[in-house]
Formats: structure tokens, sequence, C-alpha cells
């Protein structure tokens, strides 16, 4: 079965990961929430604390078929620091598995060489990080392996896209559907 992992760290942004847990649980996808530093629970970046399904020492990366970044600070500066987790961000990119950033979150890709020659958006003012990208001011952007979204507005087209790379455009259009335009 195909599984998303969402990692997280102390001040994540907790709308951008949660989110799309939310989201991804829905429509029926596999997911798991993975501490960067192995800690039970993370607290994000406005003081909600987050129970993490486990920790990154743990991950059957075999079992994966995306990763998924939320943004934040401290958040996405502690996921950067993470050595395993860009290791893993740059062989899944290479493989040509997915990969999902939101925020400041796209930084980390840019920084660790994986969207040279792409097209990417994250939040205002993190551009210069995006190295070797060509950047768009869009909610979400999509290039090949790599999504990039811009923040927590924008959290729910993120998960959408998400979704629609891991099943399918339908089963995301429905949860839209169901969620915001209750159809």
């Amino acid at each position: 079965m195909k599984k998303v992992f969402i990692f997280m760290a102390n001040g994540t942004e907790e709308i951008e990961a949660l989110t799309v847990v939310d989201l991804l649980r829905r429509a029926g996808i596999s997911i798991s929430t993975v501490s960067a530093d192995n800690a039970e629970y993370i607290t994000g970046s406005h003081g909600i604390t987050i129970k993490t399904d486990m920790g990154i020492d743990d991950v059957a990366w075999d079992e994966a078929c995306m990763l998924v970044l939320p943004g934040g600070m401290p958040g996405t500066n502690k996921l950067m620091d993470c050595e395993i987790l860009c290791e893993k961000l740059r062989e899944f990119a290479e493989e040509g598995k997915y990969v999902a950033a939101i925020c400041a979150a796209p930084s980390i890709l840019g920084v660790n060489g994986l969207l040279e020659g792409k097209k990417a958006t994250c939040y205002p003012g993190f551009e210069e990080k995006l190295l070797g990208a060509q950047y768009f001011k869009a909610p979400v952007v999509k290039d090949g392996n790599i999504i990039t979204s811009r923040g927590l507005g924008t959290a729910i087209e993120f998960s959408a896209e998400i979704i629609s790379a891991v099943a399918d455009e339908e089963t995301a259009e429905n949860i839209l559907e169901k969620i915001i335009y209750q159809k």
C-alpha cells in the first residue's frame, strides 16, 4: 500500500501539517506523522502539542510513495538540520518519488539541490533559497515529482494536489466538494 510520511519538528506550522493529515485520511490514503528528532510529541509554532505516529528512526522508507514537509519556524530549520531526512529527500527526488513542501519548507528542497530546473513556489521571502528553481507566485506548483506551496492559506489546495498525485484527481475533487463546496 502507498504511504505518505509527513515530517514534523518543534516549531512546525500546525495548519500546514494537520490539514495534510486530515485531508489525506479523508481520502483514504495511508499516512504517518514522523518526528524528525524521534520525540513522541512536538510543539508547533503556535504552542499546539501534536503526538506523532513515530520517530524518524522507525520509518519504513520502502513503504513510502511521498515525503511531505510542512513549514513554520523554527520547524523548517529543524527539518533542514535532520541529515537522515535530507538524504532521503534527495534519494526520493532522484528516484522520481514524490516530495512535497509548503511555506518555508521548499527552501529545504532548494538548499539540497532538488529544485534545479524545476518550477516552485514558497512563502514570500524564501525565494532566494529555491536554488536553481523558476519561482512562481502561485498557491501550489507541481513540477514532475515535486510539489510546493506558499503557506497556511494554501494548505487545502496543497493537500488536494498531494491527493491527486497519490490517488487521483477525482478523489481530490471529491474531497474538496465535501469539505469546501459541500455539494
